[in-house]
């Protein structure tokens, strides 16, 4: 009900400060006719404030701009409001930071129209798991509804229980509290969990927020950890720690964090 696109059409922005790419990005995107293209933009500056505005669901985003560059437009719409992220640049140096940022695809120019659509896809899919991630959310906030009219507060956020595992064909499900910790892998996450680890096609910043934080805690960017599976923190170097897991899993746990985890397992910071 809060989308004000009808349910099979997704919109789509272009950030390029190339004309030839953006003609070239807008044609393509022209023989789909699922997508809605709401804007495009020369620069950075007036990307930010446009995404901001329109909220598209798939972002066609060049890396080098003048003044503000792509990364510089992720952080300053933040995490909330960042839409399925394909980087599209003519260099590959960016490959890493575009895995920091979380970022669906990372198109490096020239690419055919093959890798084109199939960067396209994978963006749809993205946007319509989290459609349909957001609709489960609200059935769910439904299904309990008898019982929140009876308190005045806000209901308390609901949380993953168990986490979808899809193998040839078939779906299982891993109960949250058999996770170890959770690492990230290209475009997916890697669970670990009795020995043995399992894909899921999700980003870690989707994952984490379908855990509980109180039971789940990113120890760094690209781990995440059932505290209650922390055999023990180990002392490193320039006040970091080392958290030694029940698998034996060794994990760095960044400085900046270590307030927070102390703080969570009880401990004095």
């Amino acid at each position: 009900m809060d989308d004000p696109q009808a349910p099979d059409r997704l919109t789509a922005l272009i950030v390029d400060d190339e004309a030839l790419a953006r003609a070239s990005l807008r044609g393509l995107l022209g023989q789909d006719p699922e997508i809605e293209l709401i804007g495009e933009c020369r620069d950075g500056i007036a990307a930010a404030a446009l995404i901001a505005a329109r909220i598209p669901d798939i972002l066609f985003l060049d890396v080098q701009m003048p003044e503000v560059d792509g990364f510089e437009v992720l952080r300053r719409i933040g995490q909330a409001g960042i839409p399925a992220v394909v980087l599209v640049t003519a260099f590959d140096e960016y490959a890493l930071q575009a895995f920091e940022a979380e970022a669906l695809d990372y198109l490096l120019k020239p690419f055919d129209d093959a890798r084109f659509h199939r960067s396209l896809s994978r963006a749809k899919s993205r946007v319509r798991e989290r459609r349909m991630n957001r609709l489960t959310r609200r059935l769910i906030a439904a299904f309990g509804a008898p019982a929140a009219r009876d308190t005045p507060a806000d209901p308390p956020p609901t949380y993953a229980e168990r986490l979808a595992l899809k193998n040839d064909g078939r779906i299982s499900f891993l109960p949250v509290g058999e996770v170890d910790w959770i690492e990230a892998a290209d475009y997916c996450v890697r669970v670990h969990a009795d020995g043995r680890f399992h894909l899921l096609r999700e980003s870690m910043r989707e994952l984490e927020a379908r855990l509980d934080p109180r039971r789940f805690f990113r120890v760094h960017r690209s781990a995440i950890v059932n505290v209650s599976r922390i055999r023990e923190l180990q002392p490193y170097f320039h006040g970091e720690f080392v958290l030694v897991m029940q698998d034996g899993a060794r994990l760095k746990l960044s400085r900046g964090r270590r307030e927070q985890l102390t703080t969570l397992l009880g401990l004095s910071a």
